[in-house]
């Protein structure tokens, strides 16, 4: 019984080994991992997500439906973090991490800060992993489409003088979320 027992734990060992290799470096080798930070005295806001690819996939109204909350990347949920109180997309945002989810639409964006942050990006039922009850700050901002087509899924952090944007292009769609120091 002690043998079987033995080898029984030593196959979950190998079981979980494989599992958590798939779902930390195979995964994120179709979708590598980011960070774009913006520092300004002592302001940093900083973004960590993973970078799907396009594929010739239709992206926005197919992939990523339209009007459903959406993980904003792959793999983990998006965070966004800021050392520093600011202005949101018009809305007050305390210094802290946060989730970032969307919800895209034809001609706007939802963009969603949530308290709860280090899961993963979906959850079992194949939806965003996010508890709605935990959102910190909900804007909606338009989105644009463009000529240039973005392959790789990108965030931008920019600052021109005081203002500040946080920008998120796929295929060939922007989305702008203005932020400012409070």
């Amino acid at each position: 019984m002690k043998k079987f027992l033995l080898v029984l734990g030593l196959i979950l060992v190998i079981i979980l080994g494989v599992l958590t290799y798939l779902r930390v470096f195979y995964t994120k080798s179709f979708s590598p991992e980011d960070e774009v930070v913006l520092t300004a005295d002592d302001l940093k806001i900083s973004v960590s997500y993973n970078r799907p690819y396009k594929k010739g996939r239709l992206i926005f109204g197919g992939l990523v439906p339209y009007n459903k909350v959406w993980r904003t990347g792959a793999n983990e949920a998006t965070v966004f973090e800021t050392n520093k109180n600011l202005t949101f997309g018009g809305n007050s945002l305390k210094a802290g991490k946060y989730s970032l989810f969307t919800i895209p639409g034809e001609n706007s964006w939802t963009i969603i800060l949530n308290a709860v942050t280090g899961q993963w990006g979906v959850g079992f039922n194949g939806e965003a992993n996010r508890d709605p009850t935990k959102d910190v700050l909900k804007v909606d901002v338009p989105s644009v489409l463009q000529e240039k087509e973005f392959e790789q899924f990108t965030i931008s952090l920019e600052k021109t003088g005081e203002e500040m944007e946080l920008i998120l292009m796929w295929d060939k769609t922007l989305v702008s979320v203005p932020l400012s120091r409070e």
